[in-house]
């Protein structure tokens, strides 16, 4: 590839340091790839996309802050030519289906081989949409989640412990301490876990818990 062919400028959102590390490698072996800023979570993301140029977001879905629909959501509204590719641990099609209609170009999964997350940055970032092998084809049999699939299958472990403490009646605070972790801890798996449930307040959780006989 000649010398002088326009770099992709890519921007790396993602809350673990190795994982961007790790991109980082693989993009400076490609020609046609230049990472030019790197972030952690929301705030940091935000804050690159005010002081810099780039072509694509790398973005995961699940990140300390603002992060998947929300996240999505906010940074078209403010970026609305920014092409944004999510690369994400989930591989369930209806949370693929909810990135793109927040506004994302691309969606495919971290466990992807070269030969899918190249093309796939490559494609998005010439603003065309991308959806990893095998992925499309689910996400079009996929209707409302809340048809098909119990989203509370979608939790983890500590995400459902966050739920029953919240339908039983706790706070942040007591959660924390039940748990033996951070006040901040627990307010990222609430918004984790409310986003997967795609619910927006303690009326709605408390009357999912009591449709599945969760609050036990």
């Amino acid at each position: 590839m000649p010398s002088n062919t326009r770099k992709i400028r890519i921007l790396i959102v993602d809350d673990h340091a190795i994982v961007r590390s790790g991109l980082k490698l693989i993009f400076e072996q490609v020609a046609d790839f230049w990472v030019t800023g790197e972030a952690s979570n929301s705030q940091e993301l935000l804050k690159q996309l005010g002081e810099g140029v780039y072509d694509i977001v790398l973005l995961d879905m699940d990140m300390p802050g603002m992060s998947g629909q929300k996240l999505i959501s906010h940074v078209k509204t403010c970026y609305p030519c920014l092409p944004m590719l999510i690369l994400s641990m989930h591989d369930e099609p209806h949370i693929a289906v909810m990135a793109i209609k927040a506004g994302a170009s691309g969606y495919i999964t971290k466990d992807c081989d070269l030969d899918v997350l190249l093309p796939a940055i490559r494609a998005v970032a010439a603003h065309k949409t991308f959806i990893a092998p095998g992925m499309a084809d689910r996400m079009v049999f996929t209707e409302s989640p809340s048809k098909q699939t119990n989203l509370h299958t979608l939790l983890t472990p500590r995400e459902m412990q966050v739920f029953k403490w919240l339908v039983a009646g706790a706070s942040i605070n007591d959660i924390a301490s039940h748990l033996a972790i951070s006040n901040k801890t627990v307010s990222t798996h609430k918004a984790r876990m409310m986003e997967k449930l795609n619910l927006s307040s303690m009326v709605e959780l408390t009357r999912y818990a009591m449709h599945y006989s969760l609050g036990d």
